[in-house]
């Protein structure tokens, strides 16, 4: 696993680098040698923030905890992706006709531990994608009072999102 590290009003210092390469080593026995993992870090006052991403060519994951200190959001944010991987394994295999990932050496849960998550959609929406400006669509999905809105950029006439971080400031999704 290739691992790109960055941080945020902040200096990672080697013993954490060496950390996050030797917990992220954990994760190598699900993923080939050319998976990229990007970790971000990032400080705010007692808070530091652990991002990390992985990308395959079948999925990615990302998994972003807080804590006091970075090692403590580093191990907590290891684990959750750990737990996703097992927990997705059999969705992510049947996708992929069995290729995803090497399974072998994924630990196997005893028969009837393993709950199968279905998806269950309760509602479906259809309404009429208006070309309009970015500006535009986050004035509108402010009015509304939604997290998110999808729309068709009047410059490029492809489907994009908005949306509204955590942190009060606007995120845009576009197709590649």
């Amino acid at each position: 696993m290739k691992i790109n590290t960055t941080g945020r009003k902040c200096t990672l210092k080697p013993t954490f680098l060496n950390s996050v390469e030797e917990k992220l080593g954990k994760l190598d026995k699900f993923f080939p040698e050319e998976v990229q993992a990007h970790v971000t870090v990032t400080v705010e006052k007692d808070w530091q923030t652990v991002e990390i991403t992985i990308k395959d060519r079948y999925a990615s994951f990302r998994s972003e905890k807080s804590a006091p200190k970075m090692e403590l959001a580093l191990e907590a944010a290891v684990e959750k992706l750990e737990s996703m991987i097992v927990k997705n394994k059999n969705k992510i295999s049947r996708k992929h006709k069995g290729n995803a990932y090497k399974y072998e050496e994924l630990p196997v849960l005893p028969v009837g531990e393993e709950e199968e998550e279905e998806y269950e959609i309760v509602r479906k929406k259809v309404f009429n994608l208006q070309p309009q400006s970015v500006d535009d669509a986050i004035l509108e999905m402010n009015m509304l009072d939604h997290t998110f809105f999808m729309f068709k950029d009047i410059v490029t006439g492809e489907i994009n999102v908005v949306y509204k971080r955590k942190d009060g400031k606007y995120g845009l999704l576009l197709p590649e």
